[in-house]
Order: C-alpha cells, then sequence, then structure tokens
C-alpha cells in the first residue's frame, strides 16, 4: 500500500463526516553555492484557516486564484469530493471542531517553515546541479486530517503538516490507534525534507518501468533512489530515517546483511517475478515474515538490500556518475560490477 502518495485515485472525506482522529556519510558534496535558489513553502494552511469569518465564496474565489489547480485537488480530492460544492465544504471545515483543534496544533509546531524551506532549497540545489533542467514545483503546504502526506499534482507538491507533527502532539496517540506504528513512527518534522525529496526522485525523475518485474529490478530500482537521496540530502540525515526504519531495525540489517543475502540466493529469488513472493521483501510492515527471530527482523529488505549493492556499484566503479547510475536501466549489470558479496 502507497500510503503517502501521490497521483490521485481516491477521495477523502475526513472533515466532511468528522471522524475519529484518529549513517553513512556519502563523501564530498559538490558546491552548489552558486546554483540561485530560495524555495519557500506557500502557506495555504494558514491562508485558508484566515478566511473562517469572511464570506465564503469570497474566500473559494480568492483561493482559487492563488492556488488553482491545488486548490481543487484539496477540496475535491483530500478533504471533499465533487458531490460537494467549494463553499459547502469551506462551511463544513469552519464548522467543525476538529479542523479548528488540528490548526491550533499544527501553528504549535509549525509557525515558521523558514528552517524546512532552507532544508529544502538545499537540496534541490544537489538536483539542479545534478539535473539542471529539473522542474521545481511549487510547494505548499496544508492539513488534510491525516488523509495525504505528500501529494504531487498538476505543478505543486503538498506537504501536509499535520501528518508530520511528531509524537509530542496531542494527536499522535489518537493516531496510532488508526495508523499502523511503522508508519506513524515517521511522522516527525525531520522526515518533511527526505519525503518530499523521495516523492520528487520517484514521481518525477525516475519513475519505476512495468517491465521491471524481478526482484532483483526492484531492488536496483529502489536501491539508485535512496542512493540518489544520499547525494542530495544533508550529510546529517540519518539512514534510518532515509529508509524509514528504526535505529534497531537499522542495526539488524546491517548484523545480518550476510544471512540476509543468502536467504535470497537459498531460495532462488533474485529473478522471481511472482508479486505474492516479492512483494514481502519490498512492502512496507513491521518486520519481514520467515526472517529474524520474534519479529525483530526489518522490514523490506529487497529495498534495503539493494541500496547497499549500489552504494558498493558506485564504490567499485568510481567513474560513474550519478545520472550514468540513475539511467541504467540493466540490474544485472550493476549487480554484477558491484561486487557485492556480504560477509
Amino acid at each position: 500500500m502507497n500510503y503517502y502518495n501521490v497521483k490521485f485515485s481516491q477521495s477523502y472525506l475526513f472533515f466532511l463526516f468528522i471522524l475519529t482522529f484518529l549513517s553513512c556519510k556519502q563523501g564530498t558534496k559538490p558546491d552548489v553555492s552558486t546554483i540561485k535558489l530560495d524555495l519557500k513553502i506557500e502557506r495555504f494552511d494558514q491562508n485558508l484557516y484566515q478566511g473562517k469569518s469572511k464570506d465564503l465564496e469570497q474566500i473559494s474565489t480568492q483561493l482559487h486564484k492563488k492556488y488553482g489547480v491545488f486548490y481543487e485537488d484539496y477540496m475535491h480530492k483530500m478533504v471533499g469530493n465533487y458531490d460537494y460544492s467549494d463553499t459547502q465544504i469551506l462551511s463544513t471545515l469552519y464548522n467543525d471542531q476538529a479542523y479548528e483543534d488540528l490548526n491550533h496544533e499544527k501553528d504549535s509546531v509549525f509557525s515558521n517553515l523558514a528552517p524546512i524551506e532552507k532544508e529544502l532549497t538545499q537540496a534541490f540545489k544537489y538536483i539542479k546541479y545534478y539535473y539542471p533542467k529539473a522542474q521545481i514545483p511549487r510547494f505548499i503546504s496544508f492539513i488534510s486530517g491525516f488523509a495525504v502526506q505528500t501529494p504531487i499534482g498538476n505543478d505543486y507538491m503538498g506537504i501536509g503538516l499535520d501528518m508530520f507533527l511528531g509524537k509530542d502532539s496531542k494527536f499522535y496517540p489518537a493516531i496510532v490507534e488508526s495508523v499502523p506504528q511503522y508508519l506513524s513512527k515517521r511522522f516527525a518534522p525531520q522526515y518533511i525534507v527526505p519525503r518530499v525529496t523521495e516523492t520528487y526522485a520517484r514521481e518525477e525523475l525516475f519513475t519505476e518501468r512495468d517491465e521491471d518485474r524481478t526482484l532483483l529490478a526492484k531492488m536496483i530500482h529502489n536501491g539508485k533512489i535512496l542512493y540518489f537521496m544520499d547525494q542530495v540530502l544533508a550529510d546529517e540525515v540519518p539512514d534510518s530515517v532515509k529508509i524509514g526504519y528504526t535505529e534497531k531495525q537499522l542495526k539488524w540489517c546491517q548484523t545480518y546483511e550476510a544471512n540476509i543475502w543468502g536467504y535470497y540466493l537459498e531460495n532462488d529469488l533474485l529473478f522471481q517475478t511472482d508479486y505474492q513472493k516479492i512483494q514481502v521483501l519490498i512492502s512496507e510492515g513491521p518486520f519481514t515474515p520467515g526472517l529474524g527471530q520474534k519479529n525483530e527482523s526489518a522490514p523490506k529488505l529487497g529495498i534495503w538490500t539493494g541500496w547497499q549493492i549500489v552504494r558498493k556499484y558506485m564504490k567499485e566503479n568510481p567513474s560513474v556518475t550519478l545520472q550514468q547510475l540513475m539511467a541504467e536501466k540493466d540490474p544485472q549489470k550493476i549487480l554484477q560490477a558491484s561486487k557485492y558479496k556480504p560477509k
């Protein structure tokens, strides 16, 4: 289940029905100081709340003019659907105590987005360094009642601030009751830039090919995404945050890396195309069934292993550029040239 992202496929009615609330350093990075970029996050969340005391038709017109497609998507794909008019949805939001409470909580955590804007700017400077023609979207913050985290639409990337409030939020206990903890533990501010970067990479730069159906192909594709994140995120961002592991899970992978690799080989999994057999090794979850004792294994082990293969490949082949790596379509070539044989 792709919980966080992206191109909208369903409508969310959270507010309409007032539901219960629920390290690896990668070396010296290039100098990007000459790249002119100063990203700002547009505060739709604040602009929407500020319209609470205004005429509904007026505020709807103003928001639509300023935010365009994002406003339409927000109203009809995140907090409402096309069965309701914009003013009906606005009226429901403004009269919902849950919306009021969530706004206050969000403001207590995110009164100032300047530190996030600075971190986001630096990450996208690196992206522009490697991919000068990359189109930088508008970044727009919002709350949706825990429905969407980092949606991508036509010319924008949304940042659902309510999905990053952190474990100290008064809403966090209720969230844990309705969202698996292996997901909800990542609903913290330090995950914003890594998740935005990952979503942008996956959806805008390096979409997965339909023909890449083997476990190895999926391992390498995901490994390349994480290696790309290594290159564009700050060195201080830990591997655990990039992949969404706990420190304990990351340590487990490092300790049993050779055993994990042996498991793939012994069970002839690398070229397996049966998705039912593959998905357990690449999907989100609390652990990986069949590996480790007492459910202590890390989840999505195929993705983690793919990351290590790609890192080893780039170490063994220093003349290969990031662009060449990301363009390489032969996962077996990367595996062989990586000389990956953990002990």
